[in-house]
């Protein structure tokens, strides 16, 4: 049986540019001016090792959780009232949720903002499986969220499909041997033309016929 990996920023609600000036702003507070463009190819992964590549060395661990609360919930209150899916992902999970595909979450999004997406659009109910920043050692493109996923779904690793948003996710799909479909929302599809991971690059999930996508997966 196939199942169903996404990650959630950028892949399943359309937040990054958000979260890009979220971390703008915060960065400056700390004395660290970045362009859009320097803070989208830096501030990927998990919160606290962002910190720590931006600042090496200078705040405590306890430093950078305060840190990457503070930005985080200024994310939260400035997102909530533009928080939807992105298009055609509600069919996507509907379609999968009746046909007994089973669906999982891994993502670096802190615990907070996954129950903030979640709960807010009513959708957890079709997740077996919800990985996130809490629960992993390492950051993508360290393969270990993806596994998890799938161990909870058990699903064998190259059986899942992976939905993500950023060249670093693809990779992490590439380490984890699963295949994945992008969204374009964040990135460019000539950004990810040298991932053999990547099955194609999409706007949105409205062209997406999900179950003819599986079948064509078990090809040889």
């Amino acid at each position: 049986m196939n199942a169903l990996i996404f990650d959630m920023d950028g892949t399943m609600v359309d937040n990054m540019m958000t979260h890009h000036r979220g971390w703008q702003k915060t960065l400056k507070r700390y004395g660290l001016e970045l362009s859009l463009e320097e803070v989208i190819a830096t501030c990927h992964g998990k919160n606290v090792e962002i910190i720590e590549r931006l600042f090496p060395g200078k705040f405590s661990l306890e430093e950078r959780e305060r840190i990457s609360f503070e930005k985080e919930s200024g994310y939260r209150e400035i997102f909530l009232p533009e928080l939807k899916l992105v298009a055609g992902l509600q069919a996507v999970l509907e379609t999968a949720f009746q046909a007994g595909i089973p669906m999982g979450i891994g993502t670096a999004a802190p615990r907070a903002n996954v129950d903030f997406v979640l709960d807010n659009l009513h959708i957890r109910h079709f997740f077996k499986a919800i990985v996130d920043a809490n629960d992993v050692d390492k950051g993508k493109p360290d393969p270990g969220v993806f596994f998890k996923v799938a161990d909870q779904l058990g699903v064998p690793y190259p059986d899942c499909l992976v939905f993500e948003d950023s060249p670093t996710g693809a990779k992490t799909a590439l380490n984890a041997g699963m295949k994945a479909i992008i969204l374009t929302t964040t990135h460019r599809a000539h950004e990810f033309e040298s991932i053999p991971s990547v099955l194609r690059c999409v706007p949105d999930y409205t062209r997406i016929e999900i179950l003819s996508t599986l079948e064509n997966l078990k090809q040889p």
